[in-house]
């Protein structure tokens, strides 16, 4: 699979994982977040935004044997934590596995899904 399949893959992990409900949003990786602060520096004075690509991770497993999904995920505040990763994980593995095959790629597809926070709901005014 090309490069642009990989991000592709992102596209539409990001997809089903924010379909699922329960789902705040994505929690961008370490690299994601350090690049951001490192655009802040620059000039320009657009804002920065994260794309939710940044809370997903693909990549080929080691030995060849598929495709390895993360998901890191913020919860929305009243919504089961197992329930809801349990409802990613299902979400994004059948999105995934789809996606591949319409690329003519039938491979297995391994996905964890973390909770990194949950977030609390607004103050009403």
């Amino acid at each position: 699979m090309i490069a642009t399949g990989t991000t592709t893959l992102l596209s539409v992990a990001a997809e089903a994982a924010l379909a699922a409900p329960g789902v705040a949003g994505l929690q961008p990786s370490l690299a994601h977040c350090l690049a951001a602060a490192a655009a802040l520096t620059r000039t320009d004075t657009a804002p920065h935004r994260m794309p939710p690509e940044a809370g997903i991770r693909a990549d080929r497993a080691p030995d060849g044997s598929g495709w390895r999904i993360e998901v890191r995920c913020v919860l929305a505040e009243g919504h089961r934590v197992l329930d809801t990763a349990r409802n990613v994980h299902d979400r994004v593995r059948t999105a995934a596995t789809s996606h591949l095959a319409t690329h003519g790629v039938v491979e297995p597809v391994t996905v964890a899904v973390t909770v990194t926070r949950i977030a609390a709901r607004p103050a009403m005014a």
